[in-house]
């Protein structure tokens, strides 16, 4: 089966799930995955597939692709800004690419706020379903380079 590629999902600093600030996430409780540090608030998809949750404080969306399912978590512990920093243009059951634009985030007030501005990635899929995921190394990144990928069991 061909792997599903991870894209970057904006322009910023590439960084393992394991350097996120939040332990929750860096202790992978919730899934393997990675973060972007953004330069501007512009967070495309990072995955094909279909949205299939968006939070109601717009933190959060989850994509699935395949047998593949992906957490979208905008800054840390942001939950509790009630959406105020977030502008999600998707909706369920919309198809992304990594071209898609899934939600704008003001990234000056998650700094005035004193939140995190990890765009964390998650693979909350079982791993009974997946192989392995191969990730590139920490470093800057463009939106829409390829990060990971994951190689699905047969």
């Amino acid at each position: 089966m061909k792997p599903k590629k991870l894209y970057a999902v904006a322009d910023g600093e590439f960084i393992h799930i394991e350097d996120v600030a939040d332990l929750a996430f860096a202790q992978k409780m919730i899934g393997e995955g990675y973060a972007i540090i953004p330069e501007i608030g512009e967070i495309y998809a990072p995955i094909q597939g279909e949205v299939t949750h968006v939070f109601p404080t717009q933190h959060a969306l989850v994509i699935t692709s395949d047998h593949i399912e992906i957490l979208l978590h905008m800054g840390i512990n942001t939950v509790s800004l009630k959406g105020k920093p977030f502008e999600t243009v998707v909706k369920k059951g919309d198809q992304v690419t990594d071209d898609t634009l899934l939600s704008t985030v003001d990234l000056a007030y998650l700094k005035e706020m004193d939140r995190a501005q990890d765009m964390v990635v998650v693979i909350t899929t079982t791993n009974e379903s997946i192989d392995h995921i191969d990730l590139v190394e920490p470093g800057s990144i463009k939106r829409g380079d390829v990060v990971g990928k994951i190689q699905l069991r047969e």
